[in-house]
């Protein structure tokens, strides 16, 4: 006959579930608090309102200096940790824009939700079907960074950075294309 062992009552197994219930806790409130920090230098932090602006360069067709045109009603917003943070809203006389350089490959970048004046969606949409239109506004301002304008026909104007193709085949390690100047030391040296 098998003897059965008595239960163990003195509680010693109970403070190691307590213990370790603590521990979750803590764990998850950690995690949650990581998050959350994350989120928040993502999509708040680093960014920095701009001064209005008077003017916004663009580039004429078979120029390579800007040009600036006159705009009103600018808000914008920048970062230092990247250049493809700034993102901003204006107004142009969108019949001044006709002898401006057309940017080819225009990709609105998504701003954050608080920068309620940027809807990179919209501005997608509307430059796909032809009810805006994409300028160049300065071609590598920053090496492999183009800053692009997309102006409606009544006058709305937004601007933001986007990777040219120079810097898309530097960055993925691909050779670049013909047209591309060669990259400054200071971009190469930190690719390495």
């Amino acid at each position: 006959m098998r003897r059965r062992l008595p239960a163990d009552r003195g509680g010693r197994g109970r403070g190691r579930r307590v213990t370790g219930r603590i521990l979750a806790i803590a764990l998850i409130a950690c995690a949650l608090a990581a998050g959350g920090a994350v989120y928040y230098l993502q999509v708040y932090a680093f960014y920095e309102e701009l001064p209005a602006r008077e003017s916004i360069p663009l580039t004429p067709m078979g120029a390579v200096e800007p040009r600036p045109v006159p705009v009103s009603d600018f808000e914008g917003i920048d970062s230092a940790s990247s250049p493809l943070r700034f993102r901003a809203c204006f107004t142009v006389e969108a019949s001044a824009l006709a002898p401006y350089q057309p940017y080819e490959t225009p990709t609105p970048l998504i701003a954050p939700g608080w920068f309620e004046c940027f809807d990179a969606e919209d501005i997608a949409i509307a430059l796909e079907e032809g009810r805006a239109a994409a300028y160049l506004s300065e071609r590598d301002f920053q090496y492999g960074f183009d800053r692009v304008v997309a102006a409606y026909p009544d006058g709305r104007a937004y601007a933001w950075h986007q990777l040219s193709a120079c810097g898309t085949a530097l960055y993925d390690g691909d050779p670049l294309p013909a047209d591309c100047p060669p990259p400054p030391e200071s971009v190469t040296e930190d690719l390495r």
